[in-house]
């Protein structure tokens, strides 16, 4: 018998721990396929709300930001590029970070059209994997299509400011309820596990929840 699952998956498209967690929590429930049916809901947090439209070089921003020195990046580069090889996400070239405001708008708009965890792992994949830039509306657009949504509705929203106080809202929701880091993923809405765990790690939290919650019941 499978039980249901709901999964709050709180991230930006900017943080590569969040290609990686979601990577790996797709495969522990494939694991689990037979016991649970999940959920997953995209929620919205900017890593760089201020970043301007031109972007900054990832040298120079993670420098500022962590004090790190050109080595010390690209050795975390390396291994988040191992990292995410492990859970079968291969990221490319990443030498700018951008401005994801955008993109958070049309995930709302694409949750409400049914292709919002599609468009999510698009959307990963064409910044981590591709190098290209999310605040580009052509790449938004071209990753809507890709996954099945209307380009011309895709591209109404972005040129307006459709669903930019929802996504607001839900960013303010979350910091409120003291989510500072992403990726922060919350299991039926009271379990919640941070960070971009091993499969076996999602896993095992996975069955110890299904087993607590069958035993409440």
């Amino acid at each position: 018998m499978t039980q249901q699952l709901r999964i709050d998956f709180v991230s930006d498209i900017a943080c590569p721990w969040c290609a990686i967690g979601l990577s790996s929590l797709q495969l522990a429930l494939s694991r689990l396929d037979d016991t649970v049916n999940a959920e997953i809901v995209m929620h919205p947090f900017e890593l760089n709300p201020q970043m301007g439209p031109e972007g900054e070089a990832i040298v120079d921003y993670l420098g500022k930001k962590y004090g790190r020195t050109p080595a010390q990046i690209e050795e975390t580069q390396a291994m988040i590029r191992e990292r995410g090889a492990s859970v079968g996400f291969a990221f490319g070239p990443r030498n700018y970070v951008y401005n994801t405001f955008d993109a958070h708008r049309l995930l709302h708009w694409a949750g409400i059209e049914g292709k919002q965890l599609p468009l999510k792992l698009a959307l990963l994949q064409a910044y981590h994997g591709d190098g290209k830039d999310p605040s580009n509306r052509d790449v938004l657009v071209e990753a809507a299509q890709s996954v099945g949504l209307d380009a011309a509705k895709a591209r109404d929203v972005l040129n307006g400011n459709d669903y930019a106080d929802e996504v607001r809202a839900e960013e303010q929701q979350f910091q409120t309820m003291g989510i500072q880091s992403v990726p922060s993923i919350v299991f039926n809405q009271k379990y919640l596990v941070t960070g971009g765990q091993p499969v076996e790690a999602f896993e095992q939290v996975i069955q110890q929840i299904l087993a607590e919650e069958k035993a409440g019941a």
